[in-house]
């Protein structure tokens, strides 16, 4: 449980069923490495309000520090990615490592706990079982509420996970539960929806954030068509491609279009649909299926497996046709698209079915 109001609900529907239930509340952030202090933290705020509906629906929670784990594995290598000039997506990774990886581990480890426990959280997602060469597995599917869609978020995590994973959202709409809340009079039913990586948090911004790890690093900001310098830049790790470069002085607003990292030059070019703000395809050398040890076999057909996909959260899913480049996956979209980042995560869809996911290599 998060102290949100989707794992709120979430706890009801299990409680009301016959379940063998108890809550877990997540740490992943330790405020002491940059304040020194615990005093005024978000994440009491979150394991106070998991506690009130916990103790309303009667039934045990405990919160687990995973904040050490989640430091190494998915905030330090989240700082590489930064340094290289590459914008990472730590969300999707933190559903791997820590959530659906550590804490579902260690509950394996808890006397009393069964071998095997099932992990129910509030996403926005489904699953059903298939059988594929005489073996049920499990299938991540999208959810009723294809605006509250968060499998792309889960589309790192692993099929051992996934089978043990239950996602009772997955049939009802945001707006539902938010009145299924207010009608079982939950503590939770009015907070706000939290937005943003989690460990900036809501009220600060990420250059003032990043800059406690990250000595600022000064470049040029390079018109694409002119070549000429319009601006500097404090680091390149502050600019995603697609991102309003907000360079003082110019008349027309400037997007950023490319980042050359050994030079540490950031290429801006004007307006909102420049050219070179489009990309035709994309490759990924670090795919993982999360059928593992199936591929579809069309991606070596020639004409290749003809899916849909994402490369970002916020967007409507795209058709495209992915290949099986030598070691890497290459994906076509069928139309231009604008913004497509190294560093993001591009996830496959075949009707509502997950597939998979990968790190953004390299944009064409």
């Amino acid at each position: 449980m998060s102290g949100g109001v989707d794992s709120s609900v979430t706890a009801k529907l299990l409680a009301d069923k016959d379940y063998d239930l108890s809550a877990v509340f997540m740490r992943n952030w330790d405020t002491r490495d940059e304040s020194g202090s615990d005093h005024g933290c978000e994440w009491e705020k979150d394991w106070e309000d998991v506690r009130r509906v916990c103790g309303m629906l009667d039934i045990p929670c405990k919160m687990v520090d995973l904040s050490r784990e989640y430091w190494t594995r998915v905030f330090e290598p989240s700082l590489k990615f930064w340094e290289s000039g590459i914008t990472p997506n730590p969300d999707v990774w933190c559903n791997k490592e820590v959530k659906f990886g550590v804490l579902l581990d260690r509950l394996t480890e808890v006397p009393g706990l069964s071998n095997t426990p099932w992990l129910a959280t509030g996403h926005y997602a489904n699953k059903d079982w298939k059988y594929h060469n005489g073996v049920l597995r499990p299938r991540l599917l999208r959810p009723r509420d294809v605006t509250k869609d968060q499998t792309y978020y889960l589309s790192s995590v692993p099929e051992r996970s996934l089978f043990r994973a239950l996602f009772p959202l997955g049939s009802i709409t945001k707006t539902e539960v938010r009145e299924l809340a207010v009608k079982w009079n939950l503590p939770t039913a009015a907070r706000q929806e939290s937005m943003g990586i989690c460990f900036v948090g809501e009220k600060r911004k990420f250059h003032d954030f990043i800059s406690q790890y990250i000595p600022p690093k000064p470049g040029p900001i390079i018109d694409l068509e002119t070549g000429l310098q319009v601006g500097e830049h404090a680091g390149p790790w502050n600019f995603t491609i697609g991102q309003g470069a907000k360079v003082k002085g110019l008349k027309e607003r400037t997007f950023v279009v490319k980042k050359d990292i050994p030079k540490n030059i950031i290429y801006v070019v004007p307006g909102t649909d420049h050219s070179a703000l489009y990309a035709q395809s994309l490759t990924i050398c670090d795919w993982t299926w999360i059928w593992a040890d199936s591929p579809p076999i069309e991606l070596m057909h020639p004409g290749g497996l003809k899916a849909r996909m994402k490369f970002r959260h916020v967007m409507t899913d795209i058709g495209c046709s992915v290949y099986s480049d030598n070691d890497c996956i290459r994906i076509d979209f069928d139309e231009p698209q604008k913004a497509v980042a190294p560093g993001q995560v591009a996830t496959i869809y075949v009707e509502d079915w997950c597939l998979g996911c990968g790190i953004i290599a390299e944009v064409a």
